[in-house]
């Protein structure tokens, strides 16, 4: 929103003012971010690799913002091959133009600049962005976004005394480019290489990494003090436990939804999940402690380099970290890990979330169900061949001309409304087919994992309510297990191998949004689909087309020059334009006015 004054009269001004005032503190603020993607060089396991930063920042810099802050993200493409940057979790509410991945968005071409703009509208929470094309997320490129309540909504815990935000990550160190060939080829890239902890290697604590001498991460902290720690799985492939020596972890949050709080000694995050957690620093403080992510059903390699290692760091320490790294659970035991999901319970949240969409607005166990679709994943496959992998049988196909841009110019051809609510007996096939949403329904979507490792499925636009999960077979009986009353709310959910996860979604989000399975190869194979939600009625709420689309496809005669596009590149790299602002420069101008 923007506020004026047009030369009046001193009176008037007062007047003017007074009115312009009211109007502007009801406006939204707004933040500006700069943001250059680019190549580094890195050497995290001790190698010198190439690495995706942004702003020479690897992992990436932090969007720290409140509830219903306008943001603006300039992006510059400095990398050799086009990109799109997709913002986990969060649901740009009518608003898919800004998602940021390929079915509503033409990617941003090397060398140039494009500005995302979107509304953290009525939302809380832990989240993160990636590159969502080209494999690029395996090469990083990756950062949080935290959603902080406004000031006047309280938190349904104590506020603590400090915020630290954690990425932990599977690693390879082949090219993001190498591994892409890889899995094109059919070469399982196997366990990885190591796994980070923000973007360093392990700590050395064992005589094989002693002589690394490559750095590791560090976490300060005061004795006594509580802080929050913000943990994503930002990897590619592999689920990882998560632990603090000696420190208990209160579960507060998940992706942008307050829990019931419970403690755990440790937490397996699955690829793409987020979880805040309280830690308390009530240790003696007389040394360091180890901050512990290790892989997860993946009989990994027996090197050490494979298990991720920071450092918590008292004040008060007087020397390192010593002692046996904090236990793992059994390597291979799915059931503790599915019995540890089950235990997540959500919050009632009427005191303390913006627009927790859609908990608390309804009880949903008590809601009438629209459309079930029963999604089974397979194992990779050579359809006409060429290696693919699907959801009911069909491998999707992204077309040239981004599926959302089709729809806004009528353009026929594209993509077919007819994704299977069950899978067909026939033989699978490559093509782009899409699923069909009702607007304000309630659709059950239950995901059957066929393949023989986790799996986690994004569903970009919402959050769901994960309300079952168990081995074998889902059948319409297992509609019993179900929990019904406080099932977690979330946008991302672990499906576990021959086994099920069901979840419950209001589809009160107008647009086109993604269903992927986040595991890099299960997607970039062929693993994800898009659901349409189309208000049948003219909905003059929902975002119009940018004026700075870039156009692609059959669309590409509508391109106009980079130079034509909208360039926030002059702005400082965060810069806080809020109501207080603009009354200030009102102000001003009443003063000098006054003044005459």
């Amino acid at each position: 929103m923007r506020c004026s004054l047009p030369h009046l009269p001193c009176t008037s001004l007062v007047v003017l003012f007074l009115s312009v005032a009211t109007v502007c503190l009801a406006a939204d603020p707004y933040v500006f971010f700069d943001w250059t993607v680019s190549y580094l060089t890195a050497s995290p396991l001790g190698t010198r690799q190439q690495v995706i930063g942004i702003n020479g920042q690897f992992p990436g810099p932090i969007l720290n913002v409140t509830t219903n802050w306008n943001v603006v993200v300039n992006v510059k493409n400095n990398l050799d091959e086009p990109l799109l940057l997709t913002w986990n979790g969060i649901q740009h509410r009518k608003n898919s133009w800004q998602d940021g991945v390929l079915g509503t968005n033409c990617p941003i071409p090397s060398g140039w600049n494009w500005t995302y703009e979107f509304q953290v509208k009525d939302q809380i929470g832990s989240f993160f962005y990636f590159p969502s094309t080209n494999f690029q997320r395996a090469a990083g490129g990756y950062g949080g976004i935290i959603i902080n309540n406004r000031d006047i909504i309280p938190v349904p815990f104590l506020l603590p005394d400090g915020d630290v935000t954690l990425f932990i990550s599977d690693w390879f160190t082949k090219s993001h480019k190498k591994l892409r060939k890889d899995v094109e080829s059919k070469i399982d890239f196997g366990a990885p290489d190591g796994i980070l902890i923000n973007g360093f290697g392990p700590f050395p604590y064992s005589s094989e990494l002693a002589s690394g001498g490559f750095p590791y991460g560090t976490i300060n902290v005061e004795p006594g003090r509580t802080y929050r720690f913000r943990v994503h799985n930002s990897g590619i492939a592999t689920t990882l436990n998560f632990r603090i020596q000696n420190h208990n972890l209160l579960l507060v949050e998940t992706e942008g939804s307050y829990t019931v709080q419970q403690n755990y000694t440790n937490m397996d995050i699955h690829v793409g999940q987020s979880f805040s957690f309280l830690v308390t620093m009530d240790q003696s403080g007389s040394n360091d402690y180890y901050i512990v992510a290790s892989t997860r059903f993946t009989k990994s390699s027996s090197s050490p380099k494979a298990t991720g290692v920071a450092i918590l760091h008292y004040s008060s320490s007087q020397g390192p970290a010593s002692g046996p790294l904090p236990d793992p659970p059994i390597e291979l035991d799915t059931s503790f890990s599915m019995n540890q999901a089950r235990s997540i319970r959500l919050l009632n949240v009427s005191a303390g979330a913006a627009r927790p969409n859609p908990q608390g607005s309804f009880k949903y166990g008590q809601i009438t169900v629209t459309d079930v679709y029963v999604i089974v994943n397979r194992p990779p496959e050579k359809i006409d061949g060429r290696l693919r992998a699907t959801l009911n049988g069909i491998s999707y196909l992204p077309p040239s001309t981004p599926l959302k841009l089709a729809q806004q110019y009528n353009i026929s051809g594209v993509y077919k409304l007819d994704f299977p609510k069950r899978p067909m007996n026939r033989h699978p096939k490559v093509d782009t087919s899409v699923m069909n949403g009702t607007y304000k329904g309630f659709m059950e979507i239950i995901f059957q994992n066929s393949d023989t490792t986790v799996k986690s499925y994004h569903l970009d636009g919402y959050a769901f309510f994960v309300v079952g999960m168990d081995f074998g077979l889902w059948t319409e009986n297992s509609r019993s297990l179900y929990n019904k009353g406080d099932g977690v709310a979330r946008s991302t959910t672990q499906v576990f191998p021959g086994a099920w996860t069901a979840i419950l979604v209001y589809l009160d989000n107008a647009g086109m949004w993604n269903l992927r399975i986040d595991n890099l190869a299960s997607w970039y194979l062929g693993q994800e689909v898009y659901l349409n939600v189309v208000n049948p009625e003219i909905d003059t709420s929902e975002n119009s087309i940018p004026e700075n689309t870039i156009y692609c496809g059959r669309l590409s005669p509508l391109q106009r020059d980079q130079s034509q596009r909208v360039n926030f590149s002059g702005s400082p790299r965060s810069v806080l334009v809020t109501s207080r602002g603009i009354l200030l420069a009102i102000f001003a101008i009443l003063i000098s006015s006054l003044a005459r």
